[in-house]
């Protein structure tokens, strides 16, 4: 009995010995602290969402204007009340308002935030640009805006998803948002967000899109039209709807070029006997393309000799390019070339988002441009300018990076849309499809096409062929108008059409929101 107590004595003091023996823990390692600190002071999208507010006062053709500025995020959910994404945005509210209009703004890309049309366009404030010429940074300014849209719409800025201050959240990445559907159901939600959030419910509402922002403008609209949410217009800056043609063997994507080329070449003084009238000289142009040019085009390489030749000496009169360099291209001058080519004795090619801007070439033998110069002769400016003015003027503060574009390494756009009424998904965006089915559903819808005529990235003839083809009755048709400058795709780029396209702009909204 004795000897049993013993051992279980011994037994009972067997864990405490081996656990006295037990080494302890060693301290973390100098690469697992480091790990620790950086996770500590990783810069993530707030969920809850931030702002900040300021306020300002805007002088519109000598009215003036107070308002309240808010910088900050938009948390969009999905269906069951999940955060998906932090969305950036910028709004400007006129000071005791009222139930006025609010327009959405947004850029396109895809993939670009909307540093542009905030800090160029309608925002009460704007970057000074000399027209068109590159701005170096001694001469990088933000200036009040005397053409703001202040004085007609409330303003809200919105940056698409992985570009500027917008990120997913939790689980979600950019795959989840980069697609033409994907992001239009975000941007979708960002702007219900908005409407809920500052219970703007019953205000008239306008969508301005710019670029591929004007393709999802009509995804946008369909969806917010089914999801309860009618709006009075939508205003589409520098239109590309539809991408199916954009691909290799359509003809229309010869011609709906070829007038931009003639303004190019008329701008430039390439254009032999040049006419006074840009405009009639356009007509002139569209009347050719629509007529003998299509003709030519729709024969292909069953075309006769003597027709290719009477059809290159016209586009040769209209572009200034030689005869027999429009006949090695079968007619169809692509557009590097074209860019290469007009001015290739003085050593330089045109932009492409504003043919009006010119390059410098590496080699003067190229068939297509180094660089667009449209788009890096103001870049700096922009991005210099905006990131300043939101950290000293409109009060936001984030360690997040803004990104000039979610265009990363692990960018890839999808493509495919399914538009209302179809079937199958398009495999090639057609938007168009949106828009015309949002027009019949809401028949008191207004659509406003602003055109460059210097815009070679989305040209002037492509928004006026794709508003001809949206199978619209001719009363439905009454509700589209089309406005042109002699600016390129960035319209506001140049501050006279600026001028011009407030005055427009502004005179739209009194009837798409009855005001």
């Amino acid at each position: 009995m004795r000897l049993a107590a013993c051992l279980l004595l011994l037994a009972s003091s067997a864990v405490p010995l081996h656990a006295q023996d037990k080494k302890p823990d060693a301290p973390k390692g100098h690469k697992e602290a480091m790990v620790a600190e950086v996770e500590q002071a990783w810069a993530k999208p707030p969920v809850e969402e931030a702002s900040a507010v300021s306020k300002g006062v805007a002088t519109v053709r000598g009215a003036k204007i107070p308002y309240t500025a808010t910088a900050g995020t938009l948390t969009i959910r999905d269906d069951d009340g999940k955060p998906t994404a932090s969305v950036f945005y910028t709004a400007y509210t006129k000071d005791g308002g009222g139930n006025r209009p609010v327009t959405f703004f947004y850029n396109g890309g895809p993939g670009s935030p909307t540093v542009w049309l905030h800090m160029g366009s309608f925002a009460p404030v704007r970057v000074q640009t000399s027209d068109p010429v590159y701005v170096p940074p001694s001469q990088y300014a933000l200036r009040p805006n005397p053409d703001s849209l202040i004085d007609k719409t409330d303003l809200v800025f919105i940056d698409a998803i992985g570009a500027g201050w917008s990120r997913p959240l939790g689980d979600k990445t950019g795959k989840d948002f980069w697609g033409v559907d994907q992001d239009a159901d975000a941007f979708a939600r960002a702007i219900m967000r908005y409407v809920a959030k500052n219970n703007r419910w019953t205000s008239p509402k306008v969508l301005f899109g710019e670029s591929y922002g004007t393709l999802r403008s009509g995804a946008v609209g369909a969806l917010l039209e089914d999801r309860g949410m009618s709006l009075n217009g939508i205003v589409l800056l520098s239109t590309i709807l539809n991408y199916g043609v954009r691909q290799s063997g359509y003809d229309q994507n010869t011609m709906i070029l070829l007038p931009t080329f003639a303004a190019t070449a008329w701008y430039h003084n390439r254009v032999p006997n040049r006419p006074a009238s840009l405009e009639e000289f356009l007509d002139q142009v569209r009347a050719f393309v629509a007529g003998p040019y299509a003709a030519a085009l729709a024969k292909g390489d069953a075309i006769s000799d003597d027709e290719a030749r009477a059809v290159a000496q016209q586009i040769a009169a209209f572009t200034g390019l030689p005869v027999d360099y429009i006949l090695r291209a079968k007619l169809r001058v692509t557009l590097g070339h074209f860019q290469t080519e007009l001015l290739r004795d003085r050593g330089v090619s045109t932009g492409r988002l504003d043919t009006r801007y010119l390059l410098n070439v590496t080699d003067a033998n190229a068939d297509s441009p180094d660089d667009d110069p449209a788009s890096t002769n103001i870049t700096g400016a922009y991005m210099a300018s905006f990131q300043d003015y939101a950290a000293r003027t409109l009060g936001y503060k984030t360690d997040l990076p803004y990104k000039q574009s979610a265009r990363d390494s692990t960018f890839d756009w999808d493509w495919k849309h399914r538009a209302p009424g179809e079937r199958g998904a398009q495999t090639s965006p057609n938007t168009g499809v949106d828009l015309a089915y949002t027009m019949r559903t809401n028949p008191q819808m207004k659509v406003l096409f602003l055109n460059g005529y210097y815009d070679a990235a989305t040209p002037f003839y492509s928004t006026e062929f794709d508003a001809a083809h949206l199978g619209l009755t001719p009363q439905l048709r009454r509700n589209i108008s089309f406005k042109y400058y002699q600016s390129g795709h960035m319209v506001y780029l140049n501050p006279q059409a600026l001028t011009q396209m407030h005055d427009d702009v502004a005179a739209w909204f009194d009837a798409a929101t009855g005001r």
